[in-house]
């Protein structure tokens, strides 16, 4: 079936503009369709406080945010108190980075990942994930130029996609208007080899069975294959 232009199986249009920033080492506009989210990779000499004296691993951390202007109706900033759904969001993007990554190659450097929607129509949060990883490659790149690196710590490319089931079909890649009345949403995040980091399926509605969640697991895998090509182009 055709929506919007596009088959079930189709991507929206994906877009990377790498070094978006000047200040951040690594960063990227990523727009999936008419979401749009800037994501900078900021780089620190030392790890995080929490992490023990003994523990010879880099870090990877995550910050995400909607702005104000991103949403159909003015969305208020979180100055004092984070949402559930933004830590939430957070917390995906910051283990999905540090699953494609191998910590110890990167020792007594944190990177910290932002994910600012300046633009919100669906799949926020798989966006952030791709534009994250562009924005860390580029970053790990440069240190490894300046020396502050000697081995590129990436195991393999992460990549993220909706899917979900609406009026019975299964969709690749939900804009918003999808997302608000699918039957079934999901968020899938995995690497280049297939293996899974997150695979978040849930029943809007009515339960869906076994077969149908093959089928959606396999269209969001078609989908970040060809996402993970695309950063062979950027």
């Amino acid at each position: 079936m055709i929506r919007k232009g596009r088959k079930n199986n189709e991507l929206r249009r994906i877009k990377f503009t790498p070094d978006f920033t000047k200040n951040a080492l690594g960063s990227v506009l990523v727009e999936f369709g008419d979401t749009k989210v800037i994501t900078t990779a900021s780089v620190e000499v030392g790890k995080p406080k929490w992490m023990s004296p003994d523990d010879n691993r880099g870090w990877i951390t995550a910050e995400y945010s909607l702005l104000p202007s991103s949403t159909n109706v003015r969305c208020q900033r979180e100055r004092t108190k984070i949402s559930g759904r933004t830590q939430e969001i957070q917390r995906l993007i910051g283990r999905s980075l540090r699953a494609c990554v191998d910590l110890e190659k990167m020792s007594e450097i944190t990177i910290t990942i932002d994910a600012d929607v300046i633009q919100a129509d669906g799949g926020t949060r798989t966006a952030s994930i791709c534009g994250g990883f562009v924005a860390l490659s580029i970053a790990i790149e440069r240190l490894m130029e300046i020396g502050k690196l000697k081995k590129n710590p990436i195991i393999e490319p992460i990549a993220a996609v909706s899917a979900g089931i609406i009026d019975g079909e299964v969709r690749l890649d939900l804009d918003y208007e999808e997302d608000s009345r699918a039957q079934v949403d999901s968020n899938v995040v995995l690497t280049k080899s297939g293996k899974i980091i997150e695979f978040q399926t849930t029943a809007e509605g009515e339960p869906y069975d076994y077969e149908q969640m093959l089928d959606i697991f396999d269209i969001a895998e078609s989908g970040i294959q060809k996402i993970i090509e695309m950063y062979n182009l950027i």
